[in-house]
């Protein structure tokens, strides 16, 4: 039996490597290239994803049909293969895509580079990793798969190790993105660890929560094949991150009860380690421990028009939002009835003080995860692997409403939930302390 078994898995494992071969996509993923044309894809040359947004429907479509015209020009398929010839706009896929494993195959020739723009957007590097290639003084000689679009010294600009297979053969990436954390494996070696993938389009707003992929074209051959992608769910994506960097993190709500808390903890209830704010009912409750400089990461879920907030060196009484250091805003951004509401008051921001970013919130009634880094006066918020709000309250003197906010120069105090009267779900709490100074 135990023979047969063996026997099994490895026909099984063969299989795989040769289905793989043959441009059909491993379990639980999907093809984008099938292997015959050019199904799927359309054309766009290096192209601001912002720009295409203002542009007309009919702007849009006229640009697609000049792009496509470029396309046939320059890219075919030949024996499973997709062929460019080092010029013309870059194929880009017809769907927008979010949280993904990404598998591609590719090959190049000598002096040539390219890469591969995630959400519309420069890029996993692919390089001629030789010194007669002639790119070593822009980093050709560390190899490919570095977020290259990053700033200088960012992490993952630059692989951590040289994984380039020689020409003539053929390499194979894996490419992993949540949110805008971006990891990759080039040729089983993981060259980017977890790295945030900048918005090089807007480097003061997080990497787009959506968009193509797009393969590029840079004056030489390039090859690709077997190029299949797997959507990672919400709950997928959360355990990612949550496991990410997880040294030093401690549980401070046991699932239970409320041990370790305090405030009106009878407006608040738990079930199946969740943590809930009654409906109709509210108050700030928060940990019996006080903290200086800390990271919590926690997970939400948003009833539609769910309010509440994060109580950040919360000194025990009164509004958080404003004798506290701040109150960061759990909200559903997409509410009809907060439409109006001062851009300081969605999702994500010190309220009242300094505006988050929108659109990275999963819809409503889905997990959330979120991380908040409080380091002296600086606050940073990272909604789902995209930092939506990066700000220093010690230099912000304009206030929402001109309400003088006494709090926000605190250096330290509790953590916190405040509760709107919306039963807004809070679950897998944990917070790391950090050294006094950073």
């Amino acid at each position: 039996m135990r023979s047969l078994t063996v026997l099994l898995l490895c026909f099984a494992t063969a299989s795989v490597s040769l289905a793989q071969d043959n441009n059909h996509p491993p379990k639980g993923f999907e093809a984008l290239f099938n292997g015959k044309d050019l199904s799927g894809w359309h054309g766009m040359e290096h192209f601001s994803p912002i720009k295409l947004a203002e542009m007309s429907d009919d702007e849009r479509a006229a640009k697609r049909e000049a792009d496509l015209e470029d396309v046939a020009k320059h890219w075919t398929v030949e024996n499973g293969e997709l062929v460019n010839d080092g010029h013309g706009v870059y194929l880009t896929t017809n769907e927008d895509l979010g949280d993904i494993d990404l598998l591609v195959d590719y090959k190049t020739v000598a002096k040539a580079d390219s890469g591969i723009y995630l959400r519309a957007t420069p890029q996993v590097q692919i390089w001629d990793y030789t010194e007669e290639g002639g790119k070593w003084n822009i980093g050709a000689d560390k190899g490919s798969g570095g977020l290259w679009n990053n700033s200088p010294g960012a992490a993952g600009k630059d692989p951590s190790e040289l994984a380039d297979k020689p020409f003539g053969e053929w390499n194979r990436f894996r490419i992993r993105q949540v949110g805008a954390r971006t990891s990759v494996w080039l040729n089983g070696k993981h060259v980017v660890d977890h790295a945030t993938m900048e918005n090089f389009w807007d480097r003061n707003a997080p990497l787009l929560s959506k968009g193509p992929i797009q393969l590029q074209t840079h004056g030489g051959e390039i090859r690709w094949k077997n190029i299949f992608v797997r959507k990672i769910s919400a709950d997928e994506a959360n355990e990612i991150l949550a496991s990410a960097n997880d040294d030093g993190f401690e549980s401070v709500f046991n699932g239970t009860n409320f041990d370790g808390w305090s405030g009106p903890l009878d407006n608040y209830t738990i079930d199946n380690g969740t943590l809930m704010c009654k409906p109709g009912k509210g108050g700030t409750i928060y940990t019996d421990k006080v903290y200086k400089n800390f990271v919590v990461r926690l997970e939400f879920k948003l009833p539609p028009g769910g309010n509440n907030g994060l109580a950040i060196r919360y000194p025990g009484s009164g509004d958080t939002a404003y004798v506290g250091m701040t109150e960061l805003q759990v909200l559903d951004n997409t509410a009809d009835k907060y439409a109006s509401l001062d851009k300081r008051q969605y999702h994500g921001s010190a309220y009242g003080m300094a505006p988050a970013h929108r659109g990275y919130l999963r819809p409503v009634g889905e997990w959330n995860f979120q991380e908040v880094t409080v380091n002296g006066s600086k606050i940073k918020v990272e909604l789902n692997g995209s930092v939506i709000l990066d700000t220093d309250l010690s230099t912000i003197s304009e206030f929402m409403g001109n309400s003088p906010h006494p709090g926000k120069d605190l250096t330290e105090g509790h953590f916190g939930f405040a509760g709107h009267s919306d039963p807004v779900q809070f679950r897998n709490v944990r917070i790391k302390t950090l050294p006094d100074s950073q």
